[in-house]
């Protein structure tokens, strides 16, 4: 095993069992949704990068529709199985254990696209024009990504992000992306800073106390007190924007 391969299973076991596996907030995703044009009867939905699917569940309670979710990590998704089971939302929900890389789903075949957290591992240029295919005419897709909110960003986070996300973009820079791609934007919105907080961070730090204590957990655990800190200075000057997208016509 690598260590790169090594690294990411400890960044999986940290995240094991936690309700997310990154910032987010149910009400927020909620107000989103409400905000969001009408779409078809049983609109189609996909969730890609799910973690253990905590927006998958509010998906597909909040549609009563089937929602797809995909996510690299087995585990992820062996813990979304067991979540939909105990919602009694198991009918409602596939899992799928897959690269949202490689998805060979029908053109047009989704209404709706979610994604939280996760294109930044395609790349947000890549990403849409990755997916932008399986949507349907009209479509949605309502994809967070870390953006730039101010310029003349301190140091220290410019150091650190250029290490971590070096083509991370302003939220005008995305904007401007997201249109080449063929894609309306409708409206963007920024994650509060206290949905960081009390939903994502504070859960991962009492998680540090359960984990075994190895070199490679011990690491990964650096690295995240580090972006911690790091967020408690200076979340003015970036963060999570839901960028809320329709499909155009090409």
């Amino acid at each position: 095993m690598d260590n790169q391969t090594e690294y990411i299973n400890a960044l999986i076991n940290l995240h094991c069992g936690l309700n997310r596996q990154g910032p987010g907030d149910d009400e927020f995703s909620r107000f989103i949704l409400s905000q969001l044009p009408v779409l078809p009867p049983k609109p189609r939905i996909a969730d890609l990068g799910c973690g253990t699917g905590v927006a998958t569940l509010l998906l597909a309670k909040y549609y009563h529709s089937q929602v797809i979710a995909v996510d690299f990590s087995s585990d992820f998704i062996q813990e979304l199985e067991i979540k939909a089971k105990q919602a009694g939302l198991e009918d409602l929900i596939t899992a799928i254990h897959g690269d949202m890389a490689k998805l060979d789903w029908p053109p047009a075949s989704v209404d709706l696209l979610w994604s939280e957290g996760a294109i930044y591992n395609l790349g947000f240029k890549d990403g849409l024009q990755l997916w932008y295919p399986l949507i349907s005419p009209h479509g949605i897709a309502v994809i967070s990504e870390m953006s730039w909110f101010l310029e003349d960003v301190p140091e220290p986070v410019t150091q650190y992000w250029q290490a971590s996300y070096p083509t991370m973009g302003t939220e005008a820079e995305n904007i401007e992306t997201a249109t080449r791609c063929g894609f309306k934007v409708l409206a963007t919105y920024k994650l509060p800073s206290h949905c960081w907080w009390y939903n994502y961070y504070q859960p991962v730090r009492e998680r540090f106390k359960e984990i075994e204590s190895t070199p490679i957990n011990q690491s990964v655990i650096s690295e995240m007190e580090e972006e911690m800190r790091l967020f408690e200075s200076f979340s003015d000057f970036y963060g999570y924007t839901f960028y809320v997208l329709q499909k155009g016509v090409k």
